[in-house]
């Protein structure tokens, strides 16, 4: 039955104005400084990851977290493959493909680590215990990128290292120490994999990156995931259909921010993180953060306002 010329042109007007508001969203953006767009894209970047990691650890705790990886992945692709196919595929064809496997290898190791911790560690702990990433990040972009780094930045890398040794160090004893090390594994692994896009944006466009993530990652995944296969309940497929929207976009908006301004540059909002991921933990898995958790996080927030701060007025 078609629809009714008044209810479809209501339809079209409702279209119309939803891409002027994004036309005009998008005028603003332009005109900022390109460090303020880098900013605002791994902002809601970070807001993103830490929805889907909590959704990922609701569904590591009742399926296998390699399964869980896989799957998450796969959904990613799914989310993308519409706008591949209404691109051409030869538009997502990416000009290196030895380096966008490369990327999703790297990438899928640093998961493996992280899923395997996942379901032991509180979401809190996981963000906070993350935030050591930047760290190797600014290092790599020194060694990588030849980015300058100045006194300031080493020493906000060793405070951060000191915030993350009090996030960690209680919890070495108990059960869950070995887990925290786990977790504590993949930053580097995962500073690596962004380094690695990073370089990509050169010549890649940032959808590109992301769509050849989900597949290489989607690949590489799918032995571990069927050595414990278990069948996913429809709740399970909406969830993971989810986290791949999440995850896609989020992926997409921490590209563009790689792609605006240096890598280095764009570090100085992954505290907010914190902030969020305790609120979630706390209402979805009744989480309360430990005081190291906080005493750990503040030492690593300060420091990154510090640093982000002597990054604004430039060097003396």
């Amino acid at each position: 039955m078609q629809s009714s010329p008044p209810a479809a042109g209501r339809r079209a007007a409702r279209r119309h104005l939803f891409a002027r508001h994004a036309a005009v969203v998008q005028r603003r953006m332009e005109r900022l400084p390109p460090n303020v767009r880098a900013l605002l894209w791994s902002t809601v970047s970070g807001l993103l990851f830490v929805i889907l990691n909590s959704l990922m650890r609701g569904l590591s705790l009742t399926l296998d977290p390699f399964q869980t990886q896989f799957l998450r992945y796969l959904m990613g692709f799914a989310v993308m493959l519409p706008l591949m196919l209404r691109a051409g595929l030869g538009a997502y064809w990416p000009k290196n493909v030895a380096g966008q496997f490369t990327r999703g290898a790297v990438h899928t190791v640093g998961l493996v680590l992280w899923f395997i911790a996942l379901p032991h560690i509180p979401i809190a702990d996981v963000t906070a215990i993350g935030f050591i990433g930047p760290i190797f990040i600014m290092l790599g972009a020194v060694l990588v990128f030849k980015e300058p780094m100045r006194w300031e930045r080493w020493l906000a890398a060793g405070i951060g290292l000191a915030g993350v040794l009090v996030v960690v160090a209680p919890k070495l004893a108990g059960s869950g120490g070995l887990y925290n090390l786990v977790m504590l594994a993949s930053s580097p692994v995962f500073a690596a994999s962004f380094l690695i896009t990073k370089a990509l944006t050169r010549y890649e466009r940032p959808e590109v990156i992301v769509a050849w993530q989900s597949i290489s990652v989607t690949a590489l995944s799918l032995p571990l995931a069927l050595w414990h296969w278990q069948a996913p309940g429809l709740v399970h497929w909406l969830l993971f259909l989810a986290c791949g929207l999440l995850g896609s976009t989020a992926h997409y908006c921490l590209t563009r921010s790689y792609a605006t301004a240096d890598i280095s540059a764009t570090q100085s909002v992954k505290f907010l993180e914190l902030v969020w991921a305790t609120l979630i933990g706390w209402i979805w898995f009744a989480d309360r953060p430990s005081r190291s958790t906080l005493a750990g996080g503040l030492v690593i927030c300060l420091s990154t306002l510090w640093i982000a701060r002597r990054e604004a007025r430039g060097p003396r």
